[in-house]
């Protein structure tokens, strides 16, 4: 599988170390404004590939690049903002493509690149690695498989470090990521509905921009983006969910912590530990069973990456999905689904109200 990268900056340099894992994948172009990302991708193909990288093609727009070579896949990592650009000239084509997530900044624009991804002969495939994470992913398959009994709550935690420096610093404004719901946590509004299995009905979120990029200035203006928060989400099944947010806990022992509890047990992962935990419910006074399994990741994709293995096992169901031998898992409509919540979460957090999603998502 032929691979051309649009945006080649961190994200992207992730992506590069994980096709040189999976066999047969190559990068056959590059396409970036930004001559320093450009040369910074080229060191880490030289790296991940060999020498012979060091001349693949660099181009400053996709038109250039779409005229030029033949490749058989994108990955599209370029800013959030610049997503609906980007994809409508690879629509237009039959490659595959992977684009990272949010699917876009706005819900138009997202449901705009849901009508035009359908009835492609390449697949689409929304960028929602935490799916992938080989301890969530077998907390996810324990969950649908009645470990917990009926679900009845779920809890995400995710409490981490502030967002890093990007190119132009552009990732400090709602105006480009589509907000801090909708760039970080679109993750964790897509397990969401991965792990229900239901619909979401309303969004009521309390954040913040508290402590992080306070002392920061561009131009005059501060950065806007939340930092913390807390978000409940009713389910059209009745599974009630919280996202509990803090991006200046960089000192935290697990950065993700998800908590699921049916009728019968609670269970729970942790990330980066990859201990999954079941505490099954016993009668007051009688001895706890507890166990707990670790998941464990191949040092060498944990080592190509940030998200625990997740981006090697997305490409993993990528490939198979582009051959025909596997369902799209992360469709253009999760995608949008995915920035909706995040657009409901934003709008509740600014006017301090529930948000049902009826009001934004018709």
């Amino acid at each position: 599988m032929r691979f051309a990268l649009v945006g080649t900056g961190l994200m992207a340099q992730e992506h590069i170390r994980n096709l040189a894992l999976a066999p047969g994948c190559s990068v056959i172009a590059l396409v970036d404004p930004e001559p320093s990302s450009l040369l910074w991708a080229r060191r880490s193909l030289t790296e991940a590939f060999g020498p012979e990288s060091a001349d693949i093609p660099g181009f400053a727009d996709v038109a250039s690049m779409l005229d030029t070579v033949a490749a058989d896949a994108v990955i599209v990592s370029s800013p959030n903002f610049t997503h609906h650009e980007v994809l409508l000239p690879l629509l237009a084509t039959d490659l595959h493509i992977l684009c990272e997530k949010p699917l876009c900044t706005t819900l138009a624009d997202a449901q705009d690149i849901m009508l035009r991804s359908q009835s492609r002969r390449g697949i689409f495939w929304v960028g929602m690695e935490y799916r992938f994470m080989p301890p969530v992913t077998r907390f996810i398959t324990d969950v649908r498989n009645g470990t917990t009994g009926p679900l009845r709550r779920l809890a995400l935690h995710e409490h981490r470090f502030p967002f890093l420096r990007k190119v132009g610093d552009w990732n400090r404004f709602n105006r480009n990521t589509g907000g801090t719901m909708v760039e970080k946590c679109c993750h964790f509004f897509d397990l969401m509905r991965t792990i229900v299995q239901a619909e979401p009905v309303s969004v009521f979120c309390s954040g913040a921009s508290d402590v992080n990029h306070r002392d920061e200035n561009y131009g005059g203006a501060v950065p806007d983006i939340i930092d913390n928060s807390f978000t409940t989400v009713d389910f059209d099944n009745g599974v009630r969910v919280m996202l509990d947010l803090c991006m200046f806990a960089e000192g935290s022992e697990e950065q993700e912590l998800l908590v699921a509890i049916g009728d019968q047990a609670k269970l729970e992962v942790g990330i980066p530990s990859g201990i999954k935990t079941l505490s099954p419910r016993v009668p007051i006074g009688a001895p706890k069973a507890v166990t707990r399994e670790h998941i464990a990741v191949r040092d060498d994709v944990l080592a190509a990456g940030h998200h625990h293995g997740a981006t090697y096992f997305q490409l993993l169901a990528f490939l198979e999905a582009a051959a025909g031998n596997a369902p799209v898992q992360v469709t253009a409509r999760d995608g949008l689904i995915a920035v909706a919540m995040g657009t409901a979460a934003e709008i509740s957090a600014r006017e301090k109200r529930v948000v049902h999603m009826r009001e934004i998502l018709n």
